[in-house]
């Protein structure tokens, strides 16, 4: 094994959180494996080790839980020395909001807000012993205009983007640099893909395959990038839609964001 050290990736049972995963085991790094319980990360981990040949550990616990966070993140750092954090986890969903029931809007808040924001704090002191370290934030390209339908995962992912550019600047000084990625449509499982199909072409637009997202990612977080938008068409999908006034950018992006919502289970 190359080294004692650690990237700790989180929502990393599936999707882009175990394309991360197979990528940075890929590049030689010992990684920690965060996902709900229940989530068979220790397959995941066991095929890891057996390909790449590198440390893979897995705690599965939930991350909004702040209660839990804290009591295991001692007994994580305490043993492994992590000097690189992939904040992946998070959740959404597309539905009216008086048809999202409270638990839904409270489990979005706390998993994308709270659960990212604790884990960070609590793990900056150990990330800033090394001379070089990294934090890498999954936000979305929701993150720049509000979204009907959606309401609280865009201002969720808005939050990510702010918080992390400001602790990015906090932090320009030290060796722990910070980036935020903002993909756009990911087909991570069959729910989200048949959302995505609903919306025809133009849902279709910016979708890349999520090992070129991941790819991009940690290209550009190890190169101290602080804002990573994967895919040409996302780059310029964002340049263009900054020139909209926001009520007509927010009435374009909804109107196509409610064809999703046959489709969603985040009601």
């Amino acid at each position: 094994m190359p080294d004692n050290k650690y990237t700790l990736i989180t929502g990393a049972s599936s999707g882009l959180g175990k394309e991360f995963a197979i990528q940075c085991a890929r590049k030689g790094m010992n990684i920690i494996l965060i996902a709900l319980p229940g989530s068979r990360l220790q397959s995941v981990a066991e095929s890891l080790e057996l390909e790449y040949r590198v440390s893979v550990k897995v705690f599965e616990f939930d991350l909004s839980d702040s209660h839990t966070l804290k009591q295991q993140l001692p007994l994580i750092t305490r043993d492994h020395d992590i000097d690189f954090l992939i904040n992946n986890a998070g959740i959404g969903g597309t539905s009216t909001i008086t048809d999202t029931s409270l638990e839904r809007i409270d489990d979005i808040i706390m998993l994308n807000v709270r659960g990212t924001v604790l884990l960070t704090h609590l793990l900056i002191p150990h990330l800033l012993k090394h001379p070089q370290s990294y934090i890498m934030n999954i936000a979305s390209m929701a993150a720049f205009t509000p979204i009907a339908y959606k309401t609280v995962y865009p201002a969720s992912k808005a939050f990510i983007s702010s918080f992390f550019l400001g602790l990015k600047e906090e932090l320009a000084d030290t060796g722990l640099s910070v980036s935020v990625v903002y993909p756009g449509p990911i087909m991570t499982n069959s729910h989200t893909s048949r959302r995505i199909i609903s919306q025809g072409l133009k849902g279709k637009m910016g979708l890349l395959p999520t090992p070129d997202i991941a790819s991009i990612a940690l290209k550009g977080t190890l190169a101290g990038r602080p804002v990573i938008i994967p895919g040409l068409m996302n780059k310029i999908n964002h340049v263009l839609m900054q020139l909209l006034p926001l009520s007509f950018r927010m009435r374009i992006v909804s109107r196509e964001v409610k064809k999703e919502i046959p489709y969603s289970l985040s009601v």
